[in-house]
């Protein structure tokens, strides 16, 4: 199990009977708006690492304390003491984190409520799904501050279109969370206190299909992201062929059929 490091970073873990197990990860920084520091962007990390290791583990929820923020950015306290020295490690270390996220070999849940900004973007858009509160934001703040938007903000013209992306980008403005819906970068939008409902409607369907196929389907999307589509095409033949060196595809197969002829009434 996960050994949480600093009182800022709680892991909860849920046990599905045989389903599996779906672990809960909350930033614990409400006052600041959960920020990120330098000890919180490690012990995110840590903790990651270590359930990256359970076999049991099926899906992921990231969120922050309270609602009034998922991550409300990089802790600009400790950005405005950085140098030409020590800003290369502090950003490498946030990339490090969204790494982690989207290494994680299942899906990884971003439960949003409220402000997500800076480098809370970037770590929602290292999530496999968002979902957020109809009184979420998001943006990305640095030109404000005299930064550009760097590491995992280059997934955001994938997410978002590369309008938009500049539009955000390059203004530092804020849009809502009706409109974050409309340019894809999240799934969903529901009312805050519907959040762990739409979290949960997603757990259930991945807790219903194959934790083997998930497994692969999430390593595959990692690899049409770094090929051309022709390649990315041919790349999923031999996880195909692989899924039938367990017994999954035809458990999860027969299930169907059963069920189907169940329907039918057919014997």
């Amino acid at each position: 199990m996960p050994v949480n490091r600093s009182g800022q970073v709680h892991t909860t873990i849920d046990e599905r009977a045989e389903a599996g197990r779906i672990a809960r990860v909350t930033i614990d920084y409400s006052e600041r708006l959960n920020v990120l520091n330098t000890p919180i962007i490690n012990d995110l990390t840590a903790t990651l690492a270590d359930l990256a290791a359970d076999e049991a583990l099926r899906v992921l929820v990231l969120t922050g304390a309270g609602d009034r923020a998922f991550i409300g950015g990089a802790d600009i306290y400790e950005l405005v003491e950085l140098d030409s020295s020590t800003a290369a490690p502090f950003v490498t270390r946030l990339h490090g984190l969204c790494t982690a996220i989207r290494d994680l070999p299942v899906p990884v849940i971003a439960r949003i409520g409220g402000h997500c900004l800076g480098g809370g973007l970037v770590v929602a858009a290292a999530c496999d799904l968002r979902v957020a509160g109809e009184n979420a934001t998001f943006g990305m703040p640095e030109v404000r501050v005299g930064l550009p938007s760097v590491v995992e903000s280059a997934l955001l013209p994938s997410l978002m279109g590369w309008g938009k992306a500049r539009e955000v980008l390059y203004t530092g403005d804020a849009i809502p969370a009706a409109e974050a819906l409309a340019f894809g970068l999240v799934e969903r939008v529901v009312p805050p206190d519907q959040l762990d409902d739409a979290v949960e409607r997603w757990i259930s369907s991945i807790l219903a299909s194959g934790p083997r196929a998930v497994r692969a389907q999430k390593a595959l999307m990692r690899r049409w992201e770094a090929l051309p589509l022709g390649d990315a095409i041919t790349a999923g033949i031999p996880f195909f062929v692989d899924a039938y060196r367990s017994d999954e595809p035809r458990t999860y197969m027969r299930r169907f059929i059963d069920r189907q002829r169940g329907r039918s009434g057919r014997r």
